[in-house]
């Protein structure tokens, strides 16, 4: 399919996922892609140890390679990564990871593990299994020929009730190895995850704020205000025509109005706002059909809004501030959620309208040192 076709198909499925669907799946996808791209330096590393090569290049594979989500919905079902072994050998990699050591199983997808030929299935001999478990620094690299030989298909719960092969404890621990360089990219994994669901409850803050709002016109007779030509005004409708999962008749218009507020005055709870918009906007424009001062506009005000909160980071503090009237750590959940978008926006722009932007190589790779934020995150949650 090529990337226009593909590019449609996106947007004619994204339209008809509710908004709090898509958060949550947006959410859910980005976890995945934190780890496999922090993971890659290692995975690296690791198979040159371990096949004895200097000439190794792991790069990610299939449909999230460059998009870590896919608008339509759904995951890829080909491999997470591929490895180039010399100029001519190929070695796909299958990448797993689990925070919890205490399982009876280990379950593996039927369909990454074997095809089906002549009724029965085949193992892979393409391919092999990273698993990772987190807390204990342990690792496997494993064939799909061993999961078929020790694993029994049963259903697994946590996937819904799905069919998968289930490698028992004992079998699955006994291959695993201790590695202790995975250390600072589970650190780092830990990291960005604890700042993604940090930055994520900003949607149900703002969920909750809106609700008792509109509360208050029946309990007290107040009013709700929607002030025009604001800023805020402005994100108000965007919020609440997401939710109700409407798109603007004029959605470039609104695009390019909405740009116009980008200007240094900005407080980064003014820039969590736009940026909301930005990303709902920005996603109801089928691909392909974004006019190019729209889009050189995109690009300049993007790469301003990444500089400004930039400006705005307290190294001292590892937080971030723009404004006397939020606490710092509210303001530092405003500057996370805005460059969670704002890389969104980036990598899209680029995949699908050949934008001239810098590629996100590693998610939250414009926050400025997230082991420290996320420790500071921690113990202000406590």
């Amino acid at each position: 399919m090529s990337k226009k076709k593909d590019a449609k198909l996106i947007y004619a499925q994204s339209s008809d996922i509710k908004a709090r669907t898509y958060i949550e799946y947006r959410k859910d996808m980005k976890k995945k892609a934190i780890a496999e791209l922090e993971i890659k330096e290692w995975l690296k590393n690791k198979l040159k140890e371990e096949l004895g090569r200097k000439d190794i290049v792991v790069e990610k594979y299939g449909g999230d390679r460059f998009l870590w989500f896919l608008r339509e919905g759904g995951i890829t079902r080909e491999p997470d990564f591929i490895a180039h072994v010399g100029e001519k050998e190929k070695l796909f990699v299958e990448f797993q990871y689990a925070d919890k050591e205490d399982l009876q199983y280990f379950d593996f997808k039927i369909s990454k593990v074997a095809k089906k030929k002549g009724g029965k299935r085949i193992p892979y001999d393409d391919r092999i299994f990273l698993y990772i478990l987190k807390n204990s620094l342990r690792y496997a690299f494993i064939e799909p020929k061993w999961i078929v030989e020790h694993g029994e298909i049963g259903v697994v719960d946590a996937w819904g009730s799905r069919p998968a092969y289930r490698v028992p404890k004992e079998d699955f621990e006994s291959i695993l190895k201790r590695d202790e360089s995975l250390k600072p990219f589970v650190e780092t994994i830990d990291a960005k995850i604890t700042i993604l669901n940090f930055q994520h409850q900003l949607i149900s803050i703002w969920e909750d704020k809106l609700s008792k709002e509109l509360q208050k016109v029946v309990d007290e007779e107040k009013l709700v205000k929607i002030v025009p030509k604001t800023l805020e005004g402005f994100f108000k409708v965007c919020f609440i025509l997401d939710h109700l999962n409407k798109i603007p008749e004029n959605t470039s218009l609104w695009l390019v109005y909405l740009l116009s507020y980008v200007n240094n005055k900005l407080t980064l709870r003014d820039i969590a706002m736009l940026t909301y918009s930005l990303d709902f906007l920005y996603a109801k424009i089928p691909p392909g059909q974004i006019k190019q001062n729209e889009l050189r506009e995109l690009e300049e005000k993007s790469g301003k809004l990444i500089k400004l909160i930039d400006s705005y980071y307290n190294n001292e503090e590892s937080l971030y501030k723009s404004s006397i009237k939020e606490s710092p750590l509210e303001e530092t959940r405003y500057a996370l959620f805005s460059i969670n978008l704002i890389e969104d926006i980036i990598q899209d722009a680029i995949h699908y309208h050949n934008a001239n932007l810098n590629p996100i190589v590693k998610i939250y790779q414009h926050v400025k040192n997230p082991k420290k934020i996320a420790e500071v995150i921690r113990n202000e949650s406590l």
